[in-house]
Protein backbone atom coordinates (compact mmCIF):
# COMPACT_ATOMS: atom_id res chain seq x y z
CA UNK A 1 0.00 0.00 0.00
CA UNK A 2 1.41 3.41 -0.94
CA UNK A 3 2.05 5.94 1.77
CA UNK A 4 -0.24 8.47 0.08
CA UNK A 5 -3.18 6.11 0.51
CA UNK A 6 -2.69 5.67 4.25
CA UNK A 7 -4.25 9.05 5.04
CA UNK A 8 -7.57 9.93 3.40
CA UNK A 9 -8.52 13.37 2.13
CA UNK A 10 -10.67 13.97 5.22
CA UNK A 11 -7.68 13.28 7.49
CA UNK A 12 -8.81 9.85 8.66
CA UNK A 13 -6.70 6.72 8.31
CA UNK A 14 -7.37 3.70 6.10
CA UNK A 15 -9.05 1.87 8.98
CA UNK A 16 -11.31 4.87 9.67
CA UNK A 17 -9.54 6.07 12.81
CA UNK A 18 -8.68 9.65 13.62
CA UNK A 19 -4.94 10.44 13.87
CA UNK A 20 -5.01 10.40 17.70
CA UNK A 21 -7.29 7.36 18.09
CA UNK A 22 -6.25 3.98 19.50
CA UNK A 23 -7.18 0.73 17.82
CA UNK A 24 -9.97 -1.23 19.53
CA UNK A 25 -8.41 -3.04 22.48
CA UNK A 26 -9.24 -5.59 25.15
CA UNK A 27 -7.49 -6.59 28.38
CA UNK A 28 -8.03 -9.51 30.71
CA UNK A 29 -6.17 -10.56 33.86
CA UNK A 30 -5.73 -14.01 35.39
CA UNK A 31 -6.12 -15.98 32.17
CA UNK A 32 -3.57 -18.77 32.86
CA UNK A 33 -4.18 -21.05 35.84
CA UNK A 34 -0.64 -22.41 36.10
CA UNK A 35 1.10 -19.03 36.26
CA UNK A 36 1.51 -16.90 39.38
CA UNK A 37 0.20 -13.96 37.38
CA UNK A 38 -1.06 -13.62 33.82
CA UNK A 39 -2.75 -11.26 31.38
CA UNK A 40 -4.05 -11.13 27.83
CA UNK A 41 -4.23 -8.09 25.59
CA UNK A 42 -5.57 -7.32 22.15
CA UNK A 43 -4.58 -4.14 20.35
CA UNK A 44 -6.34 -4.23 17.01
CA UNK A 45 -5.27 -7.55 15.49
CA UNK A 46 -2.26 -7.90 17.80
CA UNK A 47 -2.85 -10.56 20.46
CA UNK A 48 -0.47 -11.25 23.35
CA UNK A 49 -0.33 -13.38 26.47
CA UNK A 50 1.93 -12.54 29.41
CA UNK A 51 2.78 -14.89 32.29
CA UNK A 52 4.75 -14.36 35.51
CA UNK A 53 6.40 -17.03 37.65
CA UNK A 54 7.87 -16.16 41.02
CA UNK A 55 9.30 -14.84 43.15
CA UNK A 56 11.12 -18.16 43.51
CA UNK A 57 14.59 -19.44 44.27
CA UNK A 58 17.12 -18.23 41.72
CA UNK A 59 18.36 -20.94 39.38
CA UNK A 60 21.19 -21.51 38.84
CA UNK A 61 22.04 -20.30 42.32
CA UNK A 62 25.16 -18.40 41.30
CA UNK A 63 23.03 -15.74 39.52
CA UNK A 64 21.30 -14.79 42.78
CA UNK A 65 21.80 -11.23 44.04
CA UNK A 66 22.04 -10.76 47.83
CA UNK A 67 20.02 -7.54 47.93
CA UNK A 68 17.43 -7.93 45.17
CA UNK A 69 15.56 -10.29 42.90
CA UNK A 70 16.69 -11.10 39.39
CA UNK A 71 14.11 -10.18 36.74
CA UNK A 72 14.19 -12.32 33.62
CA UNK A 73 12.04 -11.48 30.61
CA UNK A 74 11.40 -13.43 27.42
CA UNK A 75 9.58 -11.78 24.52
CA UNK A 76 8.75 -14.32 21.84
CA UNK A 77 6.66 -14.42 18.69
CA UNK A 78 4.89 -17.69 17.97
CA UNK A 79 5.67 -19.32 14.64
CA UNK A 80 2.08 -18.73 13.52
CA UNK A 81 1.90 -15.11 14.70
CA UNK A 82 2.85 -13.65 11.31
CA UNK A 83 1.70 -14.32 7.75
CA UNK A 84 4.95 -16.01 6.75
CA UNK A 85 5.84 -18.76 9.22
CA UNK A 86 8.54 -17.63 11.63
CA UNK A 87 11.39 -19.91 12.73
CA UNK A 88 10.67 -21.25 16.24
CA UNK A 89 13.91 -20.07 17.83
CA UNK A 90 14.65 -16.67 19.36
CA UNK A 91 15.75 -14.03 16.85
CA UNK A 92 18.08 -11.13 17.51
CA UNK A 93 15.07 -8.78 17.55
CA UNK A 94 13.32 -10.92 20.17
CA UNK A 95 16.41 -10.89 22.37
CA UNK A 96 16.58 -7.10 21.99
CA UNK A 97 12.91 -6.58 22.86
CA UNK A 98 13.21 -8.96 25.82
CA UNK A 99 15.92 -6.66 27.17
CA UNK A 100 13.91 -3.50 26.40
CA UNK A 101 10.82 -4.80 28.22
CA UNK A 102 12.87 -6.10 31.16
CA UNK A 103 14.60 -2.75 31.69
CA UNK A 104 11.30 -0.88 31.47
CA UNK A 105 9.72 -3.13 34.12
CA UNK A 106 12.77 -3.03 36.40
CA UNK A 107 12.35 0.73 36.72
CA UNK A 108 9.03 0.34 38.59
CA UNK A 109 9.45 -2.96 40.47
CA UNK A 110 10.58 -3.16 44.10
CA UNK A 111 12.99 -6.02 43.45
CA UNK A 112 14.75 -5.38 46.75
CA UNK A 113 11.75 -6.96 48.48
CA UNK A 114 12.89 -10.39 47.27
CA UNK A 115 16.65 -10.89 47.77
CA UNK A 116 18.29 -14.02 46.33
CA UNK A 117 15.24 -14.85 44.24
CA UNK A 118 14.11 -14.56 40.64
CA UNK A 119 10.98 -13.44 38.81
CA UNK A 120 10.32 -14.68 35.30
CA UNK A 121 8.16 -12.81 32.78
CA UNK A 122 7.09 -14.44 29.54
CA UNK A 123 5.53 -12.37 26.75
CA UNK A 124 4.13 -14.53 23.95
CA UNK A 125 2.85 -12.88 20.79
CA UNK A 126 0.27 -15.18 19.21
CA UNK A 127 -0.78 -12.73 16.49
CA UNK A 128 1.31 -9.78 15.36
CA UNK A 129 -0.11 -6.67 13.72
CA UNK A 130 2.30 -3.93 14.85
CA UNK A 131 2.83 -2.50 18.33
CA UNK A 132 3.90 -5.80 19.87
CA UNK A 133 6.64 -4.35 22.12
CA UNK A 134 4.35 -1.76 23.70
CA UNK A 135 1.38 -4.13 23.96
CA UNK A 136 3.71 -6.77 25.42
CA UNK A 137 4.96 -4.28 28.01
CA UNK A 138 1.37 -3.37 28.91
CA UNK A 139 0.41 -7.03 29.31
CA UNK A 140 3.55 -7.87 31.31
CA UNK A 141 2.80 -5.06 33.76
CA UNK A 142 -0.71 -6.43 34.29
CA UNK A 143 0.62 -9.96 34.82
CA UNK A 144 3.10 -8.72 37.44
CA UNK A 145 0.30 -6.91 39.27
CA UNK A 146 -1.80 -10.09 39.09
CA UNK A 147 1.11 -11.99 40.65
CA UNK A 148 1.19 -9.51 43.54
CA UNK A 149 4.67 -8.19 42.79
CA UNK A 150 4.99 -4.75 44.42
CA UNK A 151 5.63 -1.92 41.98
CA UNK A 152 5.60 1.85 42.02
CA UNK A 153 2.99 1.97 39.26
CA UNK A 154 1.52 0.05 36.37
CA UNK A 155 3.21 0.52 33.01
CA UNK A 156 1.44 0.98 29.68
CA UNK A 157 2.85 1.62 26.25
CA UNK A 158 1.87 2.72 22.75
CA UNK A 159 3.64 3.85 19.59
CA UNK A 160 3.25 7.05 17.61
CA UNK A 161 4.31 7.11 13.97
CA UNK A 162 4.70 9.54 11.13
CA UNK A 163 2.68 8.39 8.14
CA UNK A 164 2.42 10.36 4.89
CA UNK A 165 3.73 13.38 6.77
CA UNK A 166 1.14 13.08 9.57
CA UNK A 167 1.58 11.92 13.16
CA UNK A 168 -0.70 9.01 14.06
CA UNK A 169 -1.27 7.10 17.29
CA UNK A 170 -1.05 3.30 17.64
CA UNK A 171 0.17 2.21 14.22
CA UNK A 172 -1.50 -0.63 12.34
CA UNK A 173 0.57 -3.13 10.36
CA UNK A 174 0.09 -1.24 7.07
CA UNK A 175 1.09 2.04 8.71
CA UNK A 176 4.06 0.46 10.48
CA UNK A 177 5.47 -0.94 7.24
CA UNK A 178 5.19 2.39 5.44
CA UNK A 179 5.85 4.93 8.19
CA UNK A 180 8.58 7.56 8.05
CA UNK A 181 9.18 7.40 11.81
CA UNK A 182 8.13 5.18 14.70
CA UNK A 183 8.22 6.23 18.36
CA UNK A 184 7.37 3.49 20.91
CA UNK A 185 6.72 4.97 24.36
CA UNK A 186 6.13 3.32 27.73
CA UNK A 187 5.06 5.26 30.82
CA UNK A 188 4.15 4.83 34.45
CA UNK A 189 1.45 7.51 34.44
CA UNK A 190 0.75 8.11 38.13
CA UNK A 191 4.43 8.78 38.87
CA UNK A 192 4.89 10.61 35.54
CA UNK A 193 7.83 8.43 34.54
CA UNK A 194 8.91 7.44 31.02
CA UNK A 195 10.21 3.85 31.16
CA UNK A 196 10.56 3.17 27.43
CA UNK A 197 11.45 5.57 24.64
CA UNK A 198 12.80 4.57 21.24
CA UNK A 199 12.80 6.34 17.89
CA UNK A 200 13.19 4.80 14.47
CA UNK A 201 13.39 7.48 11.78
CA UNK A 202 13.45 11.24 12.21
CA UNK A 203 11.11 13.77 13.79
CA UNK A 204 11.51 17.50 14.17
CA UNK A 205 11.58 18.97 17.66
CA UNK A 206 7.96 20.10 17.24
CA UNK A 207 6.88 16.71 15.88
CA UNK A 208 8.57 14.92 18.77
CA UNK A 209 6.78 17.09 21.33
CA UNK A 210 3.43 16.47 19.63
CA UNK A 211 4.15 12.73 19.35
CA UNK A 212 4.87 12.55 23.08
CA UNK A 213 1.63 14.39 23.82
CA UNK A 214 -0.30 11.92 21.68
CA UNK A 215 1.46 8.95 23.30
CA UNK A 216 0.68 10.22 26.79
CA UNK A 217 -2.98 10.67 25.89
CA UNK A 218 -3.20 7.13 24.54
CA UNK A 219 -1.31 5.66 27.48
CA UNK A 220 -3.69 7.32 29.95
CA UNK A 221 -6.60 5.54 28.23
CA UNK A 222 -4.78 2.19 28.42
CA UNK A 223 -3.80 2.85 32.04
CA UNK A 224 -7.43 3.32 33.07
CA UNK A 225 -8.32 0.10 31.23
CA UNK A 226 -5.53 -1.72 33.10
CA UNK A 227 -6.94 -0.62 36.44
CA UNK A 228 -10.44 -1.71 35.46
CA UNK A 229 -9.15 -5.12 34.35
CA UNK A 230 -7.42 -5.59 37.70
CA UNK A 231 -10.48 -4.43 39.63
CA UNK A 232 -12.60 -6.93 37.72
CA UNK A 233 -10.11 -9.70 38.45
CA UNK A 234 -9.88 -9.05 42.17
CA UNK A 235 -13.63 -8.48 42.52
CA UNK A 236 -14.21 -11.92 41.02
CA UNK A 237 -11.54 -13.41 43.27
CA UNK A 238 -13.22 -11.92 46.33
CA UNK A 239 -16.58 -13.40 45.33
CA UNK A 240 -15.01 -16.85 45.10
CA UNK A 241 -13.19 -16.70 48.42
CA UNK A 242 -15.85 -15.02 50.58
Amino acid sequence: MEKALLIREDGTRVDGRKPDELRPFRMEVGVLENADGSAYIEMGKTKIYAAVYGPKEAHPRHIAQPHRAILQCRYHMATFSVSERKAPGMTRREHELSKVIREALESVLFLEEYPRSMIEVFVEVIQADAGTRTAGLTAASLALADAGIPMADLVAGVAVGKVAGRLVLDLSEEEDKNCEADLPVGMAPSINSIVLLQLNGRLTREEFSEAMRMAKKGIEVLYEAQKKALQKRFAAYGEVTD
